[in-house]
């Protein structure tokens, strides 16, 4: 019974770390995104992105579905507590979109290009905090490649 009640005390204990280390983690990593904050001002390189800001459950889930169009200068910025790799797709969304996954420290690691409607999977090949979507060709437009750091984040 000692031993049952002592591996109990270990199991709760190692949730309990978990699960404010894990908090620190959401805390410390996307604390610049202010959960009141609706959008926000990027700069890429010498250019502004004026992006919505995505950190709900409902507002990822949604994304930029069901909208005609999108501003030139304009995208929406998913934000997620702990660097992973992250999945997205089109549906319902019927703007041509690019994509650029972000690590923690702001830095650009990849970009792809999205076909409207296309129910395909998206992964990032690396882990991301952020992922920014803007109008398809907004990136290779202005230059902007992988490398690239957002001073904002």
């Amino acid at each position: 019974m000692k031993k049952i009640a002592l591996l109990m005390y270990d199991c709760v204990f190692f949730v309990l770390t978990f699960l404010l280390g894990f908090t620190g983690v959401l805390n410390a990593q996307s604390s610049k995104i202010l959960k009141n904050q609706s959008d926000i001002n990027l700069t890429i390189a010498t250019y502004t992105v004026k992006a919505e800001i995505a950190n709900t459950f409902k507002k990822k889930s949604v994304g930029l579905m069901n909208r005609k169009s999108l501003e030139e200068n304009s995208g929406m910025l998913f934000v997620f507590p702990i660097a992973q790799h992250l999945n997205f797709w089109m549906h319902n969304t019927f703007i041509p979109l690019s994509i650029a996954f972000i690590d923690a420290k702001g830095v650009i690691n990849e970009i792809v290009d999205m076909k409207p409607l296309d129910k395909t999977v998206i992964r990032s090949k690396y882990k991301a905090v952020y992922a920014l979507e803007v109008n398809q060709g907004w990136f290779k437009k202005r230059n902007i490649k992988p490398g690239t750091k957002i001073k904002e984040l």
